[in-house]
């Protein structure tokens, strides 16, 4: 599902073995080579993971663009992935995606506690214009 989506980053881990098991069994994602950091997804994107000291951040690590979020979520449910519920006076989910207007998003934490982004940028909007074209996705 994932596999296809445009990404980059590096994401902090602390224990490489179970963050490889959460992507191949949850977004079924796997390195590049057996055992190892590097992630290829859609379009040469791509993102590594890396043993390191600092602890994941409290904000959004990566997001995957998806042309469906309501299927892509019910397809991570199905696997166990929780999402975050947000109840704030500008940013408020119901059932796990806030709906910006032009752009719907969802988070969950990876099994080392980094912040993932599931959108969709919606017909009309830039960001959806920008998909299209390549220059983002």
């Amino acid at each position: 599902m994932f596999k296809d989506c445009r990404v980059f980053t590096t994401l902090p881990v602390s224990d490489p073995a179970r963050a490889r098991r959460f992507y191949a069994e949850k977004l079924g994602l796997r390195p590049t080579q057996p055992d190892g950091d590097y992630y290829e997804c859609g379009e040469g994107t791509r993102f590594v993971i890396s043993k390191m000291g600092a602890k994941p951040g409290g904000h959004t690590q990566m997001a995957f663009a998806v042309d469906d979020i309501t299927s892509a979520l019910r397809d991570l449910r199905s696997k166990g992935v929780v999402f975050e519920e947000y109840d704030y006076p500008t940013m408020k989910t119901v059932d796990g995606v806030f709906d910006a207007g032009d752009l719907k998003a969802a988070w969950f934490k990876d099994s080392e506690g980094n912040m993932i982004g599931v959108m969709q940028p919606l017909e009309g909007s830039v960001l959806a214009f920008a998909a299209a074209s390549g220059a983002a996705r």
